[in-house]
């Protein structure tokens, strides 16, 4: 059984990677999520109308003990299961200027984004390499390349996850194992609900917030064999925005 594990596949541009690799039917789905069961449980749903299989699997990947735990007695039920593709795609924002940011909001989200593609990649990396194929995807941000003011600490977990992606692509190409990362910008998402997207179309040159469906797209072509060529890149997906 070829797996494939998203990470914060609930809602949002997770689920949307989950249903479209679902819709090639090639690996069974590993949903993961934190705290709402429900639309786990609706993605879930979507795969398996697509004639996929799947699973979700409930883990903070901020705390390691938890995301080794939960992934061990997965294996050891699973043993014939191999995960060739990882979306790293669980992150947090907790925004604020810096001045006034409280170490507890820097900590959670550096935790989730930074240590969540730790605790999980690192779980199965040895394996990726034995198998001598993978596909690792780090989900960043616009604010992640280029910086953006209230999110100091969002733009340091995705900004150190680019870092990462770049050195873990030079360890394992050798073993056709490929490890690219996806900035997106504006996506209408859960996660940018509040923000006036009138106001902040004037800034993106495609005068549009992006879709969850087109940044799973990029997505899911990384994560196939059409890829094998392309590591250690950040592609961003922002309609312009910074170019």
């Amino acid at each position: 059984m070829k797996c494939a594990i998203i990470t914060g596949g609930s809602r949002g541009i997770g689920r949307a990677i989950c249903i479209k690799l679902a819709e090639e039917k090639n690996y069974h789905i590993l949903i993961n999520y934190t705290a709402n069961e429900e639309a786990a449980k609706e993605t879930l749903d979507k795969v398996k109308e697509l004639g996929a299989t799947g699973e979700i699997l409930k883990f903070d990947v901020g705390n390691a003990a938890e995301t080794s735990e939960i992934l061990t007695a997965w294996q050891e039920n699973n043993p014939s299961a191999i995960v060739e593709v990882i979306v790293n795609n669980a992150g947090i924002t907790k925004d604020g200027l810096f001045m006034w940011m409280p170490q507890e909001d820097w900590n959670s989200v550096i935790n989730t984004s930074l240590n969540g593609f730790f605790n999980v990649t690192n779980f199965f990396i040895q394996k990726l390499l034995r198998n001598k194929y993978g596909r690792i995807i780090n989900m960043v941000s616009v604010s992640g390349v280029k910086g953006t003011a209230g999110q100091t600490n969002y733009s340091a977990a995705k900004g150190a996850l680019v870092g990462a992606t770049k050195a873990l692509a030079q360890e394992v190409a050798k073993r056709n194992i490929t490890v690219n990362a996806v900035a997106p910008g504006f996506i209408k998402t859960d996660m940018t609900q509040d923000i006036n997207e009138d106001e902040l179309k004037a800034m993106i040159p495609a005068n549009r917030f992006g879709e969850a469906d087109e940044v799973a797209d990029l997505v899911v072509f990384l994560a196939s064999k059409k890829a094998s060529y392309i590591t250690g890149e950040v592609i961003n997906i922002n309609g312009g925005i910074y170019s």
